[in-house]
């Protein structure tokens, strides 16, 4: 089951490269994660094989890991905050725990959240690249709760806030060893990762009164997103949504696209699942042929 997983990632990562890697970017978002590791693993056999000169792009992590794989890959890594003023990442690649129907996302699980979504935010292009255990009609179909990364010093009050918003179990996330205390992220907050009761709407309802909003602890994705962020003490949400890159584009917005513009998703058999904003699903088998297409 492992190997099969593992393949699913690395066929993911291929395609999603084959779609989206530009060769003249100069700048490129590497998220977090084990599927991460076919991203750059991908992006270097592409290059050595079609002999492409990528020595100018600056390849810009989400956290520690992150980092050592580029660095690790004999690529260019580039801190966040040495990114030129006013500066859009070309493209950014990373996993996702889920992503629903309407490519929202849960991000969150390896801790690397508030650097996942400056990179996220500040990338033309958001591609997800995933396993087919992350794809889901709703937020927290199988993966049950939400990352959020608090201060510590607030942790206690953010946990009963966000049992106040519905959550049915709300913690703080323990590190490696649970002696040693709380894990810490990159920027020495907590993770908080809460539990709610019901899978998430995919989008606000515009003709169903308050359903959404919490009432009967139901909630859709932005306006849960929304109402967690507003708590005092919390940095980042782990609910990426809203709009995607080139929606923010289009509104004359340089930044601030939080979802992706497409997810690809390696399947058991060998084909990928891509999921495109406003496009529903192309499906491409192990040959690489169009199998079929679902218009959702």
């Amino acid at each position: 089951m492992a190997d099969s997983i593992e393949k699913a990632k690395e066929t993911a990562a291929r395609k999603a490269v084959e779609d989206h890697f530009d060769p003249t970017a100069r700048y490129v978002g590497i998220g977090s994660g084990s599927t991460i590791v076919f991203v750059v693993k991908a992006i270097i056999e592409r290059t050595k094989e079609r002999k492409e000169d990528i020595s100018r792009i600056s390849f810009v992590p989400t956290g520690y890991q992150s980092r050592q794989v580029i660095l690790n890959a004999g690529l260019q890594a580039l801190q966040f905050d040495s990114l030129p003023r006013g500066v859009v990442l070309d493209v950014a690649f990373d996993g996702a725990d889920e992503v629903d129907e309407d490519l929202n996302c849960i991000k969150g699980g390896g801790a690397c959240l508030y650097q996942e979504k400056l990179v996220a935010t500040h990338a033309r292009k958001f591609i997800c690249v995933a396993d087919h255990r992350k794809l889901q009609p709703r937020l927290l179909s199988q993966w049950k709760k939400i990352p959020i990364e608090a201060e510590p010093l607030a942790a206690n009050s953010v946990l009963e806030a966000l049992t106040a918003l519905g959550s049915n179990e709300a913690i703080i996330r323990s590190g490696a060893m649970e002696k040693t205390g709380p894990l810490k992220t990159d920027q020495d907050n907590f993770i908080i990762d809460a539990k709610f009761p019901q899978p998430l709407l995919p989008r606000p309802s515009s003709s169903e009164g308050t359903r959404g909003t919490g009432v009967d602890k139901q909630w859709d994705v932005e306006s849960l997103a929304r109402e967690i962020k507003q708590i005092e003490g919390v940095l980042s949400v782990g609910l990426f949504s809203g709009i995607n890159g080139f929606e923010a584009e289009e509104a004359g917005k340089k930044t601030g696209g939080q979802k992706p513009v497409a997810a690809y998703f390696g399947m058991e058999d060998g084909s990928v699942v891509i999921r495109k904003a406003g496009e529903g699903e192309v499906v491409v088998n192990k040959e690489g042929k169009l199998e079929k297409r679902e218009v959702k």
